[in-house]
């Protein structure tokens, strides 16, 4: 069945409404910010409140911050705890910051800017739940530096996995496609984990530690 621009409109009438902050920030962010496509929505926004809300989570671990729209969404799943994303680009970090002091969970949120790999190390105990979207050329990373910090029974859900159907293209070999194939394969073959894809937008991994 084909996901049609219908189809979806269907799919959001029957979902949990998107909250007022959340409806400003995706505006703006098109408006003012590169690369709107990056942007969570409101589908995926739902769906990682809702993880969060049935696992419990009160430590959340996010890579890949962009305007804040996946956290905040992450953090009103969350009843208390502490959630801290992380981001490379300093340069929309004043807007990042402003959308998630307005959103009332500035206090809950922790905002890193810098790389991923050489902040994961530093952060202190296990996390309930870590939501990667960043540079996909490192996801294999990432996996390989939050892996230990993921209590049994813990959540780690991977976005873009399918990175637009490139992963059945044997003429798409970038270095960004390469870097999904590469964490597929590295997931798929980890006992530590079970996993199930879902073609949620670009395709969503979920991953649960034994």
């Amino acid at each position: 069945m084909e996901i049609t621009v219908e189809l979806e409109d269907y799919i959001e009438r029957h979902s949990e409404m998107e909250p007022d902050i959340l409806v400003q920030l995706s505006r703006d962010t098109h408006r003012k910010v590169l690369r709107p496509r990056m942007l969570s929505g409101n589908m995926q926004g739902q769906f990682l409140k809702m993880l969060c809300r049935l696992i419990g989570a009160e430590r959340v671990l996010e890579i890949g911050t962009y305007t804040g729209y996946a956290a905040i969404s992450m953090a009103m799943g969350m009843d208390k705890g502490i959630l801290h994303t992380i981001d490379i680009n300093d340069e929309i970090e004043d807007f990042t910051k402003d959308y998630i002091a307005r959103s009332g969970f500035g206090e809950r949120i922790i905002f890193h800017i810098g790389d991923a790999c050489e902040i994961i190390p530093t952060l202190d105990g296990l996390f309930d739940m870590v939501f990667i979207d960043a540079d996909k050329r490192q996801y294999s990373e990432y996996y390989k530096r939050v892996i230990d910090k993921v209590r049994s029974g813990g959540l780690i859900i991977a976005d873009d996995v399918l990175w637009d159907g490139k992963v059945l293209d044997s003429e798409s070999r970038d270095a960004q496609t390469k870097g999904i194939l590469d964490f597929n394969d590295l997931v798929q073959t980890d006992a530590r984990v079970e996993n199930i894809m879902f073609p949620i937008r670009h395709g969503l991994m979920l991953i649960r530690k034994k």
